[in-house]
């Protein structure tokens, strides 16, 4: 029973990561019609921006309110690049679908080496607080800290995304353009605004993603956004795009689904597994699990 709490919860937290990422990537593709293949970037700026602050930034740290300042600081970070590639990059290719494919790869592929330029293409030891190394007891099972962490954050993120969306002028305008964006322009509102503003969201939970995501591995290495970039779209396509709930029912179905597996199988059986769910939804409901299905 111990060890079925210990994967649904380390499952769960993998989960967690999943959903930080893949929450902003479909936001950015409902209402903008954006493959961000540059997605993993802001996670990787995040990471390294967080790893750099905490050795670096005057009253920054691995422990304590030093940690959540360099926390801080990488999601500035990951913000602040996400809407320069946005004003900079996109905006002049929206509705040019291969220039903006072109442009993003190329953007994702540089910031790798970018990164690997400046920091070395080595994996380094990332700060965190020591009480992220411990376990906590839970129904007889010694849960890392680390995941337990990413479960809180994600469900914050969620539940400010949902309110965001919800309760606020600009959210409803997110919502009504991923529902009908001819429409919202027809009505006067400059929906431009809002895809910068979709974009710094997404940047800030990719660059978040980052950050914890080194908590959780204990490292961070150049190449470690476009790894989870890979499930992050997996999710994105079973939650339905533009769907946040969507994401997050995708996540906790991927996340466990490949724990579970990858424990009681063979080792990367569970990755090939999680490509098998993707296809049958795909099949079986093209238009994902929270997805509207598309009208003429």
């Amino acid at each position: 029973m111990g060890t079925v709490i210990l994967l649904t919860l380390t499952g769960l937290g993998l989960a967690a990561l999943y959903f930080l990422v893949a929450s902003g990537l479909s936001l950015v593709f409902g209402l903008a019609d954006v493959l961000n293949f540059a997605h993993g970037l802001f996670l990787g700026v995040g990471a390294y921006a967080t790893w750099w602050a905490a050795g670096n930034l005057p009253g920054a740290g691995s422990d304590g309110f030093g940690f959540v300042l360099a926390v801080v600081f990488g999601v500035a970070a990951g913000t602040l690049v996400a809407v320069l590639v946005e004003l900079v990059l996109i905006r002049p290719l929206y509705s040019r679908t291969i220039e903006q494919v072109l442009v993003t790869v190329g953007l994702s592929l540089a910031g790798v080496a970018l990164l690997q330029a400046t920091w070395g293409a080595d994996a380094r030891p990332f700060p965190r607080p020591d009480w992220t190394r411990e376990v906590t007891g839970i129904l007889g099972a010694q849960v890392p800290n680390g995941g337990l962490l990413l479960i809180i954050a994600a469900v914050l993120v969620l539940g400010a995304l949902l309110a965001f969306l919800r309760w606020t002028r600009y959210g409803l305008v997110i919502r009504a353009g991923v529902e009908n964006r001819e429409m919202v322009t027809a009505l006067g509102i400059d929906v431009r605004k809002a895809f910068t503003l979709v974009f710094a969201i997404g940047g800030a939970a990719a660059a978040l993603a980052g950050a914890l995501g080194g908590v959780y591995f204990g490292t961070v290495s150049p190449g470690q956004g476009g790894s989870l970039l890979i499930f992050a779209f997996i999710v994105v396509v079973i939650g339905g795009m533009g769907s946040v709930v969507g994401s997050a029912y995708a996540a906790v179905a991927v996340g466990l689904l490949q724990q579970f597996v990858n424990y009681y199988g063979p080792s990367g059986l569970g990755d090939v597994c999680v490509v098998g769910l993707l296809a049958v939804v795909l099949l079986l409901r093209p238009q994902g699990i929270a997805g509207k299905v598309a009208t003429a």
